[in-house]
């Protein structure tokens, strides 16, 4: 029609789209079967409870249940605010969680650097099998352990002629925290961070060796590079956690001598919340951890992606 050829316009019927999404699922059936549980154990362990945050705005009564309990607003989220000893442990956290961000972060890099330098194989699972058991151990035991070690009678400080222990040194305690954190998690750490090095072309170490790349050259300007995604996409995800700085280790191995540098926002929830059973208190604390958590991860992301990296989305 007025010279212009028209071309008939094939619309994707309902029918065809469902029989090509049933096609697929016949397909990857099986994927979607081992998929399963994990779906599962997530709506059941972690959306379903979700329904539970109302009790931050509540007042609620155990024996009327959280749709019988009455609505309380924003009170909670303001007892919480006005209370001092909060900003104290939320003082204590971000100090905490800074810590282990600048020195737990990086040492399961450095290490897995390390050990992807290592030639020898048996040498090397030695190595790995002995840096990965501290963390199959709880903090319970590895409490017991770290209070024998560094105790003010006997151990380590009446050997090396320590003045104080320090886990009852409040100057040193912050510190003991990271250390031990380390020595637990770091070899652990190390497996997403070999399996991404596993996954790099051999042929670019080749090329760089024959250009005269020594050993620094290759892990500076291909192997960090390779890796750099994992470590930004991990680093996201740390950042989340930034008011989560392990509530089992420092539950353990804090004591009233530190208090006043240890108490974070998980053990006074912990404490106030609780154990004296004000559960819409400690449903706020927590709303407040994984607000600022979601808050952090987003701009985190965001200038992940602004830098050119992929981010989680």
């Amino acid at each position: 029609m007025n010279g212009i050829s028209s071309v008939p316009v094939t619309r994707t019927k309902p029918q065809a789209r469902s029989g090509r999404h049933w096609r697929e699922w016949g397909k990857h059936k099986y994927y979607f079967v081992l998929l399963l549980p994990g779906l599962v154990y997530f709506a059941l362990f972690h959306y379903w409870p979700m329904a539970g945050i109302t009790i931050a705005f509540k007042d609620f009564r155990l024996l009327e249940g959280i749709m019988g309990s009455p609505w309380a607003g924003l009170k909670w989220f303001q007892i919480l605010f006005d209370a001092p000893d909060f900003w104290t442990a939320l003082r204590n956290t971000i100090i905490i969680s800074f810590y282990k961000l600048v020195f737990s972060f990086p040492a399961p890099i450095l290490l897995a650097l390390l050990l992807n330098e290592v030639y020898h194989s048996a040498f090397k699972r030695v190595i790995q099998t002995i840096v990965y058991f501290p963390h199959f151990l709880s903090w319970v035991i590895l409490g017991g352990i770290l209070f024998s070690l560094f105790s003010s009678d006997s151990g380590l400080v009446s050997f090396l002629g320590m003045k104080a222990s320090p886990i009852m040194d409040p100057s040193s305690f912050r510190g003991f925290l990271v250390i031990s954190e380390v020595w637990k998690d770091m070899g652990w750490g190390t497996i997403i961070y070999l399996a991404a090095i596993s996954s790099i072309n051999p042929e670019l170490y080749e090329a760089a060796r024959i250009d005269g790349g020594n050993r620094f050259h290759l892990v500076r300007h291909i192997t960090l590079p390779s890796i750099t995604n994992t470590i930004v996409i991990l680093l996201i995800l740390r950042t989340g956690q930034i008011l989560h700085v392990g509530f089992e280790q420092i539950f353990i191995l804090y004591n009233p001598l530190v208090f006043e540098v240890s108490d974070v926002i998980d053990t006074y929830v912990y404490r106030l919340g609780l154990t004296m059973g004000r559960y819409s208190f400690a449903t706020a604390a927590g709303l407040f951890q994984s607000f600022v958590g979601l808050l952090l991860l987003l701009v985190t992301n965001g200038v992940a992606r602004r830098m050119g990296e992929r981010g989680l989305w």
